[in-house]
């Protein structure tokens, strides 16, 4: 199992970037493929990015395409989230969430599709 905590969120004036941080215990994070999803009041969580297990494919969701970059350092067991040109629609708590996946290729956009999720953090993008 791995347990998952997120940290980077809070108030950022629209344009501005942020990068969160998402902290994974246990030995075996190399095998997991991770994702970052979003929620923000009222709507159903979002798919952001997934990165996989190895670091070499990733993948992003239409509305962040261009403007975010996930990456992940295996030798830290910690994945990120760098969100440029934010926007005031990017307001949202997201959310760090992993499945392990080794050796697919897979990157699943689905959120049932991941195992393991962090307890979130608050992003609040300022007109």
């Amino acid at each position: 199992q791995v347990q998952l905590v997120e940290s980077g969120g809070g108030l950022v004036q629209a344009g501005g970037s942020l990068r969160l941080s998402c902290a994974a215990s246990g030995r075996t994070f190399s095998r997991y493929t991770m994702g970052w999803f979003r929620q923000a009041p009222g709507k159903e969580r979002e798919f952001a990015a997934a990165i996989m297990w190895g670091g070499g494919n990733t993948r992003y969701g239409d509305s962040v395409k261009g403007r975010f970059t996930i990456s992940r350092d295996n030798a830290k067991n910690t994945v990120y989230l760098q969100m440029n040109s934010l926007k005031p629609e990017d307001t949202a708590v997201y959310y760090c969430a992993g499945r392990m996946d080794y050796p697919s290729t897979r990157l699943p956009v689905d959120r049932f599709e991941y195992n393991y999720w962090g307890q979130g953090t608050q992003v609040t993008v300022s007109s």
